[in-house]
């Protein structure tokens, strides 16, 4: 007897769809990093100065890595969050240059209505339960996802280089005036 077709095993994860995995396709392309002119603790410096320039606060911050966060709130039901993660890696011989690798998430959050009922009795008057109800709203995280747009990240890596060229210029200014 043939029990897939009773429905007795669990269906095969090709009946739910493709797996996220079977999409990945490991491609030597450029959306998630570039190589920059600047030490890797002075590119992480660029990026978080670029993060800090469009409004994302800093929830991490070491030499070698950076991430922030953002809050959107487009209407009253849905919240979003994008997070940064920026990962700095010395390159070349003299570590004078770095690749800064960069992803960033979606994370859409949803408000959920549930009520809570709850019974009274009043034993003086007898068995009598009156039901009291309320409602509360929550934020529920109802989607996540790597945002892929080649774009988004071309946008971010032009303002980290800017930063990085205004470190630069500061740095030089600064060694010119001693």
């Amino acid at each position: 007897m043939n029990l897939t077709a009773c429905g007795l095993w669990p269906k095969s994860p090709a009946a739910h769809g493709p797996s996220a995995y079977q999409n990945e396709q490991f491609q030597a392309n450029e959306n998630f990093s570039r190589l920059f002119d600047g030490a890797s603790d002075t590119t992480c410096e660029a990026a978080r100065r670029a993060l800090l320039s469009q409004g994302y606060v800093i929830t991490g911050n070491q030499p070698s890595g950076i991430k922030g966060q953002k809050s959107f709130q487009p209407d009253g039901d849905t919240h979003l969050e994008i997070n940064f993660t920026i990962v700095c890696v010395p390159d070349g011989r003299d570590s004078r240059v770095a690749t800064a690798y960069v992803t960033a998430q979606q994370d859409r959050y949803a408000v959920k209505k549930s009520s809570n009922s709850t019974s009274v009795g009043v034993s003086a008057i007898g068995s009598i339960s009156l039901p009291l109800s309320s409602s509360q709203d929550s934020m529920v995280k109802v989607a996540s996802e790597t945002i892929l747009s080649a774009s988004f990240y071309d946008r971010f890596f032009a303002l980290v280089s800017q930063q990085l060229k205004d470190l630069r210029e500061s740095e030089a200014a600064t060694s010119a005036g001693r």
